[in-house]
């Protein structure tokens, strides 16, 4: 597969072009909103790309929520039992998976209620945010970002992932988050994100990111 150089405000334009026409198409099926997933660790920035789609959906019709899974992460009892630093812990226990399908994803699917909480747990007071529900409109998008997305399970009907080779990662990677580079080792070596993910933007460099092409016919 070849990478095809885009400019940031151009993946920008092309990924609202894709969700907006994904989402016309899936309201012909009974889907009233739509649920994107951006997949990536945070030195590929998925949240950059999400953020930046809010505006852009609006102006096509299409009225955007943002969700990050940093805000659905499992009390401090359950993600740091064995200790602040386990690559293993991070990768199986840092974000409630469950509470991301029940109080967001399940609310957006074909025949849920549009209520979703956008945020869950704050890792600062390690209590729940005692967010407001909110309604999303019928026809709006999930703009959902965040690590280790793919592979868990999670109901997303469209998925990005910012992918990134080991050595860029670790070079863009702070040194006091460096002990989570093998945890996306084997979420590369595990899940192969790049094979599920319905987009694939190469993030080596976030400024000068490209878009995978699939292979003729594929």
């Amino acid at each position: 597969m070849r990478a095809r150089p885009v400019s940031p405000a151009r993946l920008v334009r092309e990924l609202a072009d894709r969700i907006a026409t994904t989402a016309a198409a899936a309201s012909g099926s009974g889907h009233r909103w739509l649920r994107v997933g951006f997949d990536g660790a945070d030195s590929a920035r998925p949240d950059r790309w999400a953020d930046a789609l809010v505006d852009p959906l609006r102006l096509r019709g299409r009225p955007a929520v943002r969700v990050r899974s940093a805000d659905f992460l499992r009390p401090a009892s359950v993600r740091l039992e064995r200790g602040r630093t386990d690559p293993d812990a991070f990768y199986e226990q840092w974000y409630d998976l469950r509470a991301l399908s029940r109080e967001v994803l399940t609310p957006l699917s074909p025949t849920g209620t549009g209520r979703i909480l956008t945020t869950f747990w704050n890792p600062v007071t390690d209590r729940s945010t005692r967010a407001s529900y909110v309604d999303v409109p019928e026809g709006g998008v999930l703009l959902l970002s965040g690590p280790l997305l793919l592979g868990a399970g999670l109901d997303l009907d469209l998925t990005v992932h910012c992918a990134q080779t080991g050595a860029a990662m670790a070079r863009r990677t702070p040194e006091a988050e460096q002990w989570r580079l093998p945890a996306f080792a084997r979420y590369a070596a595990e899940v192969a994100p790049e094979l599920l993910a319905d987009v694939v933007v190469r993030s080596d460099d976030p400024d000068h990111p490209a878009v995978v092409q699939p292979p003729a016919g594929g």
